[in-house]
């Protein structure tokens, strides 16, 4: 009997995967034409609700060691621009502005921001007050954070992981060893927090956030002074919201080369050369 399960595996590992695995494209292309569909094995859903409530523990743990929002002025500020980012999304996707959108400042030295599926923002006081950054540079934090979850960067990339853990959980399963599957949260923290995004991802979120920018009103060009900070504080050690993958020249040339494309964009919402 054990020998049939052993031959039968294959195929039932194939059927498996296929029902699951689908193709989706999450966003529209823009003007920066970001068209590349994607493979996804675990539902919008799913991951959504997971980042949600991984969302509400990291507030509770901010909220009990007094750093969240403590700045009434800084959560002003960045909430004004976040709001005219969120506004702009619906380019890309027409679900994305009705989400339940929330965006908190956490009190830390780290360098840091993220959005995680669903709109659940944070943005670190370290990177707003060690980069002195201007509410256009921030515009380009937030926006290239927001495309990340417009694109589904995290389920994307939770998918892979579940694809090539498959066989083993599937075979546990089947063969009646160990537990079949992961915890989802423990997924959602390790991609935001963990493993560096792949240089696609990268540059998808790049070219999707300076047209956001650009059609909130942003001066697109704020990516490049803002890459330029960073870069010059990661000589020692990366930059935790950015990852290294893509070599300074060439993302800095790609930054430059999609900022000209979106300028009569920004012109359009009102900005100035």
């Amino acid at each position: 009997m054990q020998a049939l399960w052993r031959n039968a595996l294959p195929a039932l590992l194939a059927a498996t995967m296929a029902v699951a695995c689908q193709t989706v494209r999450t966003t529209g292309g823009g003007a920066v034409g970001v068209e590349r569909e994607q493979m996804m094995m675990v539902s919008a859903r799913e991951v959504e609700q997971a980042s949600a409530r991984q969302y509400q523990q990291i507030l509770a743990q901010a909220r009990q060691q007094n750093a969240l929002n403590r700045d009434a002025d800084t959560v002003q500020r960045v909430r004004r621009i976040a709001n005219r980012l969120i506004a702009q999304t619906g380019v890309f996707r027409q679900d994305a502005p009705g989400w339940s959108w929330e965006v908190n400042v956490l009190s830390a030295k780290a360098l840091n921001a993220w959005c995680m599926a669903g709109g659940k923002i944070a943005i670190y006081t370290g990177l707003i007050d060690q980069l002195r950054l201007t509410d256009d540079e921030i515009a380009a934090v937030m926006g290239h954070e927001i495309a990340h979850a417009l694109r589904e960067h995290a389920r994307e990339r939770i998918s892979k992981s579940v694809a090539t853990g498959l066989g083993v959980s599937l075979a546990g399963a089947l063969l009646g060893v160990g537990e079949a599957g992961q915890s989802l949260m423990g997924e959602i923290a390790k991609v935001t927090f963990e493993l560096p995004n792949s240089r696609l991802h990268e540059t998808e979120a790049d070219r999707i956030g300076i047209e956001l920018a650009a059609r909130a009103g942003f001066d697109p060009r704020a990516a490049l002074t803002l890459w330029d900070k960073m870069a010059a504080r990661s000589a020692a050690a990366p930059p935790e919201w950015l990852s290294t993958h893509p070599s300074h020249a060439s993302r800095r040339r790609d930054l430059q080369d999609y900022a000209q494309r979106v300028m009569p964009l920004y012109q359009q919402a009102g900005g100035h050369r």
